[in-house]
């Protein structure tokens, strides 16, 4: 069982590689040679990218015959995306009053 973590989230998320491997991954479910087939590295490299990706829980592994298959896992990401919006709330009444003062004072300079 994968316990989500918001900080594992953002970590797996800093890495560019691993954001573009999300967006493969958001098209369809790939397996991990033809998703390494996208990125200028080792199969390995990819591997241990995918592996940061499983830990925060983001991506699920599946073994199918010879194959390891990848798929996308919604709820770190939502988690991420309902935190993000909390201060996304916040500050645009904060511009938005920023934007108030400012008005005002260039009001009362005219």
């Amino acid at each position: 069982m994968v316990k989500y973590s918001l900080d594992r989230t953002f970590a797996a998320l800093s890495d560019p590689h691993r954001r573009k491997m999300i967006e493969l991954l958001a098209r369809g479910n790939m397996n991990v040679s033809d998703l390494a087939k996208s990125f200028p590295m080792s199969l390995a490299a990819v591997s241990k990218h995918i592996s940061v990706l499983a830990t925060a829980g983001i991506v699920v592994k599946e073994v199918e015959g010879r194959q390891r298959r990848c798929r996308l896992a919604a709820r770190p990401l939502t988690d991420a995306e309902a935190w993000v919006a909390r201060y996304t709330k916040f500050w645009d009444t904060q511009l938005d009053a920023l934007g108030e003062h400012l008005n005002a004072k260039g009001r009362k300079k005219q």
